[in-house]
């Protein structure tokens, strides 16, 4: 197993390291003239967005001083999407590469000769005594020329400075083509997420819990990038809609306690007239799941581990990520809805969507989950939608219905391609007349 994991790893990193050769070489080297400081420069960007990128990544998975991941987390980040698109984007440009050289290569029509342009050549009335030679037959003697001068003419393809302008023109479209991407999909994440609403229709819930109303968040991810400040703006969003309950399903942050309680103050200030709920995520784990279960119910959310309440209506559970396992607190659905009336609606809080297998052999009714980002950077969302029962949205399974939300921040870069940030208020409707 190990040997096989190597294998993958440094295969991976092979590829990884040739699409950043062949980004240099269109990027770097085609559009510079020959070594100098432009081709210095380039190459030091090359080299230091991997390293910067890889840093950043092993200081937050090392624990390493929280100042040094702050540090790191931008550059490294940022570099890990751009280089998302600006390969893509060069994978464009080489579709368009060819129509560029035909146009830049078209020939020009030479001028015609001097003697063509005063007309026809008109016979001289003199008598020839004897015969013209090679060079006096006009006729010829412009052929001869006009071959010579076509011959003489340099083949545009050939052209360095061509060459140069075609590659420098390429380059170009192609950065700023990936600037835009990534900096419009950062903006999407650094303004806070939108609200989505849903309305759920559950066969066992009682007439007079029609229209409960349940904020879901999920992957907030409060670390060295997303502070204080973005949860702030979470908190104000999911208040503003009012909701009854809130339920938040997981990944709230990629650091510790020491590091992050400040930019986790925010959370607080939920309000909601049942309450807040909360269940772990995978990255819980990473960042000591025991401690932020404590610190999130001395800040006012109510953790479920792998337990249930009644809200009157209806039952609303919680299971521990799948993730725990690794460290014997794994999910456990007996615990949670073994000794339930399953004649009463339930609602289960779990992280991950691949948990609803278990969900619906529990006759849960609907399921509430995160975990995928909606694939955050495209053309991840299909390697996710491959990994997920559901990627996002909502979907049936069975009696049992799950809803996955996009999350409200981003692991990694800051930055999302194709699937937006969201906070979704799912409404509860009663089919009971």
């Amino acid at each position: 197993m190990v040997v096989v994991f190597v294998l993958i790893a440094l295969a991976a990193l092979a590829a990884f390291a040739g699409l950043h050769y062949y980004a240099w070489r269109r990027l770097v080297r085609d559009t510079t003239a020959g070594p100098g400081w432009p081709r210095r420069l380039g190459t030091a960007v090359f080299v230091g967005g991997p390293v910067l990128m890889f840093a950043a990544v092993a200081a937050e998975r090392a624990g390493a001083p929280f100042l040094v991941q702050r540090i790191l987390a931008w550059p490294g980040f940022l570099w890990m999407a751009f280089s998302i698109y600006l390969v893509l984007a060069l994978l464009v440009g080489e579709v368009v590469r060819p129509l560029l050289r035909r146009v830049l290569d078209r020939p020009r029509s030479a001028a015609p000769p001097a003697a063509a342009a005063e007309g026809p050549a008109q016979a001289d009335p003199r008598p020839q005594t004897e015969p013209q030679t090679e060079a006096q037959v006009p006729g010829r003697a412009t052929s001869q020329a006009t071959s010579q001068a076509t011959a003489q003419v340099p083949d545009p393809a050939a052209s360095p400075t061509r060459r140069l302008l075609l590659a420098r023109s390429v380059g170009a479209a192609v950065t700023v083509a990936a600037v835009g991407v990534v900096g419009n999909g950062a903006y999407g994440v650094l303004r806070g997420p939108k609200v989505k609403r849903v309305t759920v229709p559950l066969a066992k819930l009682p007439r007079a819990a029609h229209g409960f109303r349940i904020a879901v968040v999920s992957d907030i991810h409060l670390g060295p990038v997303l502070g204080r400040g973005f949860a702030e703006r979470v908190v104000d969003t999911i208040n503003a809609t009012q909701p009854d309950l809130i339920a938040v399903v997981g990944d709230v942050v990629d650091g510790s306690v020491a590091d992050l309680a400040p930019a986790v103050a925010p959370l607080a200030r939920l309000r909601a007239r049942h309450g807040t709920f909360f269940v772990t995520g995978n990255h819980e784990y990473f960042s000591g799941a025991d401690a932020w279960v404590e610190h999130v119910r001395e800040i006012g959310l109510r953790p479920l581990e792998n337990a249930r309440v009644e809200m009157g209506a209806f039952d609303l559970a919680g299971v521990n990520d799948i993730s725990g396992e690794n460290y014997d607190e794994g999910p456990d659905y007996t615990k949670a809805l073994g000794d339930r009336d399953r004649s009463r609606a339930a609602v289960l809080l779990a992280h991950q969507p691949v948990m609803i297998h278990e969900a619906v052999r529990h006759g849960v009714d609907l399921q509430l989950s995160g975990h995928t980002h909606g694939g955050q950077l495209w053309p991840g969302n299909f390697i996710a939608d491959a990994s997920n029962p559901t990627l996002a949205g909502l979907e049936r399974y069975g009696d049992t219905q799950l809803y996955v939300s996009r999350g409200a921040g981003a692991w990694g870069p800051p930055v999302r391609v194709g699937a937006p940030s969201d906070i979704t208020v799912v409404e509860l409707a009663s089919k009971q007349t």
